[in-house]
């Protein structure tokens, strides 16, 4: 039986800086010590679990299955713990210097940050965002370790131990420049099969599996032009002959500036139900809910 007077604190922190970021060098550099320091704290820690903890891979440290069961615990009584040491503390957006990391596509970037970081400029000028992807680590991991605050998009991996938010629903358009041959008059499934198509390959999200259901539906659809991202949508299309499948969000933030034209789809798509997600751990907590409620404010529907 392990003891509480037998363990270290800061070896738990160790740990939990470690489970998220996965790299001793980044550990080292987020508590000011040395990388030898460091591994002698995962020593003493795997000395006292009986367990390796950490896996050396081309990727960084991954967890033993150990680790991983223990993760959540650890990681909820830290918390505990500095909520306990901070009750009195207040969270002030006009002073803070709190930096948030919030999961999102770039489809999430273009059509919340513009109008968000003008917020964060008029009422928390202190405040940075750093946005991130549902990449190496699971975005689950991250969302429970406070590595990640919010998270917003169709993720129905997300499940128990999170809370969620409904933001908005969108359909899904054919996007093309204002003088393609489809721009103006019919646009049916035929017209749809014999143009070309840029698509885009986001997996892992919401658009990924209607791209699935687009390659399933028997429609033929030539394929010219494949991206792992929205981003240089736009200006391929309004170069080109291509159209692509993309929502009305990325459609409205985008036509005028690139003279482009949305035109209703003509297969039945599913609409992609937006929502903003937080790990029960940070239901509580002041400088979270006020991100959250900025958020709400601003985007929903």
């Amino acid at each position: 039986m392990i003891r509480l007077s037998e363990i270290d604190l800061n070896l738990l922190v160790v740990f939990q800086l470690m489970y998220r970021e996965r790299k001793t060098g980044v550990v080292a550099e987020q508590l000011g010590l040395s990388q030898p320091t460091i591994s002698n704290a995962l020593a003493r820690l795997r000395k006292t679990f009986g367990d390796e903890l950490f896996e050396r891979t081309a990727r960084g440290m991954r967890p033993t299955p150990f680790a991983e069961g223990i993760a959540e615990s650890i990681a909820t009584a830290l918390t505990s713990l500095e909520e306990t040491f901070n009750r009195d503390d207040q969270f002030v957006p006009s002073t803070s210097t709190r930096a948030f990391r919030v999961a999102m596509t770039d489809l999430g970037e273009v059509h919340l940050l513009p109008s968000l970081m003008t917020r964060f400029a008029e009422e928390a000028p202190g405040i940075t965002l750093t946005t991130v992807r549902d990449n190496t680590i699971p975005l689950k991991e991250e969302l429970e370790s406070g590595s990640v605050n919010l998270a917003l998009g169709l993720l129905p991996q997300l499940g128990a131990g999170f809370y969620q938010r409904r933001l908005f629903s969108q359909k899904y358009v054919c996007l093309m420049r204002r003088e393609h041959p489809l721009a103006k008059g019919p646009f049916d499934l035929e017209q749809f099969s014999q143009a070309h198509h840029a698509v885009v390959v986001a997996q892992g999200t919401g658009h990924g599996r209607v791209e699935e259901l687009l390659a399933k539906s028997g429609v033929p659809r030539p394929v010219r032009l494949k991206l792992p991202h929205f981003a240089a949508v736009p200006y391929i299309i309004s170069e080109t002959d291509l159209i692509v499948t993309v929502t009305e969000k990325l459609a409205s933030q985008t036509a005028k500036r690139f003279d482009l034209v949305a035109r209703p789809h003509p297969m039945e798509m599913p609409t992609a139900q937006i929502n903003l997600f937080w790990h029960r751990r940070f239901h509580q907590d002041k400088g979270n809910i006020w991100l959250r409620n900025l958020i709400v404010e601003m985007f929903a529907e």
